[in-house]
């Protein structure tokens, strides 16, 4: 098997030390700032933000290359009424008879229950999905690492959208296989996460939390 080529690597941003700690201050400072929000404004937001966005999560690192994932942009009424019905069908199911009785109590200062409006109210549903493997002329060829990769892609595009000016929410209804089939995905995919894109309303409220703090999340060896 031929070696692949390989080409210089320099970091297109040198920065001093001082620099070096002046901006990650700064991004910590933007990145603290992101929630989740469940209340949308209808107000347009040009596709070509979304677009720019996802090629930002497409450059995420993945097991060997093989970049697994895909994502499903919806703006189109009738799938996004489509997928509230069916998500709402599943969380119904979970709040009354799946959801333990310790997670619920976990949720319920969140304020959250089986009714999404926000998946019709926000101007954009992106659908992430795990590519498990591809057909390549009828030839199944394995990706490694995909959940891993996949989270890594997802992450970015969560930061890149807030940097943009927008707000998102991640949603995960157990099980996902309705999007599978409403977005007519192939063999080999599954639905990763359901993330929901747009401006915040002006009304919009969300739960008073906090962080943890280095000490809590983070160890010096």
């Amino acid at each position: 098997m031929p070696e692949k080529d390989f080409i210089p690597f320099i970091h297109p941003f040198q920065y001093t030390t001082e620099k070096m700690i002046e901006k990650s201050a700064e991004f910590y400072t933007l990145i603290k700032s992101r929630r989740t929000v469940r209340e949308y404004s209808d107000e347009e937001i040009p596709f070509e933000v979304i677009k720019n966005c996802i090629l930002s999560a497409g450059s995420a690192p993945s097991g060997a290359n093989m970049q697994p994932w895909h994502f499903v942009v919806i703006s189109d009424k009738k799938i996004k009424e489509q997928i509230r019905f069916a998500a709402e069908k599943e969380e119904k199911e979970f709040y009354e008879k799946r959801a333990p009785k310790e997670w619920l109590e976990a949720l319920k200062p969140l304020g959250t229950n089986e009714h999404k409006p926000f998946l019709e109210h926000a101007p954009y549903l992106i659908i992430i999905f795990e590519k498990k493997y591809s057909l390549i002329n009828g030839k199944k060829i394995k990706h490694y690492y995909s959940t891993e990769s996949t989270g890594i892609a997802t992450g970015i595009l969560i930061t890149a959208l807030h940097y943009s000016g927008l707000s998102t929410l991640t949603h995960t209804p157990s099980p996902m296989n309705f999007l599978t089939k409403i977005l007519n995905r192939p063999e080999g995919e599954r639905a990763f996460l359901l993330l929901v894109v747009g401006k915040a309303a002006k009304n919009a409220t969300v739960p008073n939390i906090s962080r943890k703090s280095f000490d809590e999340i983070a160890e010096i060896q």
